[in-house]
């Protein structure tokens, strides 16, 4: 269910590195524990982003909940489509529903991160 080439945070990011980018979407579980999908709000390309730091909101017929950054760097990419197509977070997070990609300044804080095996235990604890 969690792909293995993926690296994720505890407030349930996911990173994928590719060179110095790294692309993040949210999880399945935080998918589904959002429900529908409604609505995304994210930054503008270009802006300087910390690790930490909030770069959104997802809206859902449930709730809404913040985005945090997992790593630091420049957004160099956002998801405009998720504008229009809000539901493709819901159908596929770890595809087209991914958020935005960050040129990192720090490649090193992805090696904290979780790897799926981990990102599972931790989905365990917290059930």
């Amino acid at each position: 269910m969690y792909p293995k080439d993926l690296k994720y945070d505890r407030e349930h990011e996911w990173v994928r590195i590719d060179g110095d980018v790294a692309t993040i979407g949210i999880s399945h579980f935080a998918q589904d524990q959002l429900g529908e999908v409604v609505y995304v709000d994210l930054p503008k390309a270009g802006d300087p982003i910390n690790a930490g730091d909030t770069f959104g909101e997802v809206e859902s017929v449930k709730s809404v909940s913040e985005l945090y950054s997992p790593v630091s760097g420049e957004i160099v990419e956002v998801n405009d489509a998720l504008d229009d197509a809000p539901e493709t977070v819901n159908a596929e997070p770890y595809g087209d529903g991914w958020m935005i990609k960050v040129m990192l300044s720090d490649p090193a804080e992805v090696d904290g991160m979780m790897d799926a095996d981990g990102y599972e235990a931790f989905l365990a604890e917290e059930a």
